[in-house]
């Protein structure tokens, strides 16, 4: 069962309930996983042409820990390929943009600087820094473009800045989720050598993510949880 954020409310009793569900092992994977998990470090997907590499990024993402991936919608709309992300997908955040007559590239940025996030496009242009000068100093967001023409004009124009991956060979760019795998290595690396404070999740995110999980995960949890209100019910 997929559950959306908008249908979370942490309810401990609940979490017990369900946890009696879930192997031991398992629990103990999700609190190893949830240790590392960050919304600090964040990708944006610009209009991405071809769905198997928008899902490997995803996939990629959740390897490195990160929480949150954004997808700006344009021409193309974007659908999760299972086989690609191995279930990765069921267990990071994604968040699409796209509304008729609106646009995308701009609610997304609003929506990120919203959140505190400092954001770059990802390009080889002569302005761009190197990914070696990009320091995880504040909260980033890496917006990653389509595959035949990168960001568009419009994300190099909002973008509070450009960064690129320096390139030793005849090509000027990696495929994207190799783009995507080289600078999160770096990021991750470089944050956990500055001991960021608020790097990881606070204990309220990773309660709402062990209420997400633990439903997800449980058979029939919408059941179980009817049979939970009910034995709450009787007992008052």
């Amino acid at each position: 069962m997929r559950i959306t954020n908008e249908e979370i409310t942490f309810d401990q009793g609940l979490l017990d309930y369900l946890g009696r569900f879930i192997t031991e092992h398992k629990k103990g994977v999700i609190e190893q996983v949830l240790s590392k998990r960050t919304k600090y470090l964040t990708v944006v997907l610009e209009d991405i042409f071809k769905p198997h590499n928008a899902s490997a990024v995803i996939r990629t993402c959740d390897c490195f820990g990160l929480q949150d991936i954004h997808v700006i919608e344009k021409t193309n709309q974007y659908k999760v390929n299972p086989f690609v992300t191995r279930g990765a997908s069921q267990w990071v955040d994604l968040h699409k943009y796209f509304q008729a007559g609106k646009n995308s590239v701009e609610t997304c940025f609003d929506t990120l600087r919203k959140n505190g996030y400092k954001i770059y496009g990802t390009s080889p242009a002569s302005t761009s820094i190197s990914i070696y000068d990009l320091q995880p100093t504040e909260k980033l967001a890496l917006v990653f473009g389509n595959e035949h023409e990168g960001i568009s004009e419009d994300v190099k124009a909002k973008a509070d800045g450009l960064v690129h991956i320096p390139m030793l060979g005849f090509t000027d760019s990696y495929n994207i989720s190799v783009a995507a795998s080289i600078f999160l290595y770096d990021l991750v690396k470089k944050a956990d050598s500055l001991n960021i404070p608020d790097f990881y999740l606070s204990e309220e995110e990773k309660n709402m993510l062990r209420m997400k999980w633990y439903r997800s995960i449980v058979k029939n949890s919408e059941i179980h949880e009817k049979v939970f209100r009910k034995n709450l019910q009787d007992n008052l």
